[in-house]
């Protein structure tokens, strides 16, 4: 009865303090951020309780109160998240895949198999071209010099792995009056 009682001669100032306090607690619980409306609310709650305990056992029963209530907002918040409107709007549920032509950084498996000129020495790594894309690749061990036409052949995560395209007299002179 003395709860009753104690809830009921609360003042309409607290009152206010206490339910602009819960909005803005609640409002930063469901778009967290920088915090202006949760460091406003917390404030709000300590003034209602301020305002309203006269004694430390009040404090605690108010205090107690305050957390029941916000236990149970962010209870609906974090429901609202993984099943309501909340996870339609921060949840991302589309997936982008290969076969729609989406790649990912670390995918550089569609080089595999082209050829390309060696732009700089490989020895044994260095940069080539392919269709217009410079990549850093690496030989499988020996010297490549420089403007030899390559190939991919294998590729481990960002490591590009080239050979050399066996190259004809006249590729080969032609490299030789490049250089």
């Amino acid at each position: 009865m003395e709860l009753i009682s104690f809830l009921s001669g609360i003042s309409g100032l607290a009152i206010t303090c206490f339910a602009f306090g819960f909005i803005f607690v609640i409002v930063e619980m469901f778009h967290p951020g920088f915090g202006i409306p949760g460091i406003l609310g917390a404030i709000l709650l300590v003034a209602g309780v301020v305002l309203t305990a006269d004694s430390v056992i009040e404090v605690l029963v108010l205090l107690g109160i305050i957390i029941a209530i916000l236990g149970v907002a962010l209870n609906f918040v974090l429901k609202s998240v993984t099943k309501g409107r909340l996870s339609k709007i921060l949840i991302l549920h589309e997936t982008q895949k290969k076969e729609d032509g989406y790649i990912g950084a670390e995918d550089l498996e569609y080089f595999v198999g082209q050829e390309g000129i060696a732009l700089t020495v490989l020895r044994p790594s260095g940069t080539a071209e392919f269709n217009g894309i410079k990549l850093d690749v690496v030989s499988e061990g020996e010297f490549i010099s420089q403007n030899t036409k390559v190939k991919i052949i294998k590729v481990e995560g960002r490591r590009i792995v080239v050979k050399v395209i066996a190259q004809s007299n006249n590729d080969m002179l032609v490299n030789i009056i490049k250089k």
